[in-house]
């Protein structure tokens, strides 16, 4: 079951460059748009590690995640 509820995640789309690492890590969670940019799917079927482990893999990190709950960002680590 995911638990992207308990997440906040955010895609930077001017720093979005299409490279699809997001989407081969997280295939459940994110798609490419008809701009060759990262969206969301509805609904989002990964869990919370596959998540972040695809916004680690983002070579821009165009990926802002945090958990909802603490408000702790996940990643990028501040």
């Amino acid at each position: 079951m995911a638990d992207a509820d308990k997440l906040d995640i955010e895609i930077i789309r001017d720093e979005c460059i299409g490279d699809g690492a997001c989407c081969s890590d997280a295939p459940g969670t994110f798609e490419m748009d008809d701009e060759n940019i990262a969206i969301f799917k509805n609904p989002i079927t990964d869990d919370r590690d596959t998540i972040v482990e695809a916004a680690r893999n983002c070579p821009t990190e165009a990926i802002i995640v945090k958990d909802k709950e603490t408000g702790e960002q996940l990643f990028p680590e501040e």
